[in-house]
């Protein structure tokens, strides 16, 4: 599994592209798609909402079990990938690409973030 050198990662295992004009795409890794198996549900922020830096801003429902969906950085979504709502499984079959989960124009983005090299060290143990 190979994490993309060009985006950040937070421990909850998030993924942040790099912002353009202000705005940045965000997706769980791959590490947490496969933990999570095969993903069915996706509950997703509404466009226009605020979110916070490590706070839950939606969920994530697979064949196991349920989990929260947080979000890395602070500021306003401004587009869900209706895709990934109509069809969960691209979570799994391409979180990095045409599996992402929304986009937020950023106003506070913390310290805490990780390289690709950080993360792959992170979920190493």
């Amino acid at each position: 599994m190979s994490n993309p050198q060009q985006l950040r990662y937070s421990k909850e295992h998030e993924w942040l592209s790099a912002a353009e004009d202000g705005v940045s795409t965000i997706g769980i890794t791959e590490h947490a798609a496969n933990a999570l198996g095969d993903v069915v549900f996706v509950q997703l922020p509404e466009v226009g909402d605020s979110v916070t830096a490590g706070e839950t801003c939606g969920e994530l429902e697979s064949t196991k079990s349920v989990s929260d969906l947080y979000c890395p950085v602070s500021g306003e979504v401004t587009e869900i990938n209706e895709d990934v709502v109509n069809d969960p499984s691209l979570v799994n079959s391409a979180p990095f690409e045409g599996g992402w989960l929304f986009k937020v124009r950023i106003t506070d983005e913390p310290a805490d973030l990780l390289t690709a090299a950080e993360y792959d060290a992170h979920i190493a143990g």
